[in-house]
């Protein structure tokens, strides 16, 4: 059997595990793989199939990555909590506080806190770093 079939064999193999799992990283090594068939079926040596593969297979690993970072960042940027009103429950002397949000009790710290400054009656939600709100007294512009 020539060198090249093994190539294909082992894409279509990799593709069938793609399947299964769903994942991209899968498909890439597939196509990588399929380069390296391809280098074989043109006649190319063991040593340039090799490389065509592992070239292949490393612009896709970081094409999907770049993909899949972009996604990331931007469902973060979509924070359905931003905008809505919270309850205050207490405020503690450094700007931070209890608020009432969701049916649960949250931390959260006012953005631009002074000592002193007297706090609003009506707090929204800016932005959630980890499990606190970052609070304000206007109603922030949702993205």
């Amino acid at each position: 059997m020539p060198t090249y079939a093994y190539w294909f064999l082992l894409a279509l193999g990799l593709l069938a595990m793609e399947m299964l799992t769903g994942t991209f990283y899968m498909l890439i090594l597939s196509i990588a793989v399929g380069m390296g068939g391809l280098a074989a079926l043109l006649g190319w040596d063991m040593p340039t199939q090799i490389a065509c593969s592992v070239i292949t297979g490393m612009i896709g690993v970081m094409v999907v990555r770049k993909m899949k970072g972009a996604s990331i960042a931007k469902s973060e940027d979509q924070n359905l909590d931003v905008g809505q009103t919270v309850r205050l429950i207490t405020w503690n002397n450094d700007g931070t506080a209890r608020v009432h949000f969701r049916g649960a009790e949250w931390d959260a710290e006012w953005a631009g806190f002074e000592s002193g400054m007297a706090q609003p009656a009506v707090l929204y939600i800016k932005s959630v770093h980890g499990s606190k709100l970052v609070l304000t007294s206007h109603k922030p512009s949702q993205k």
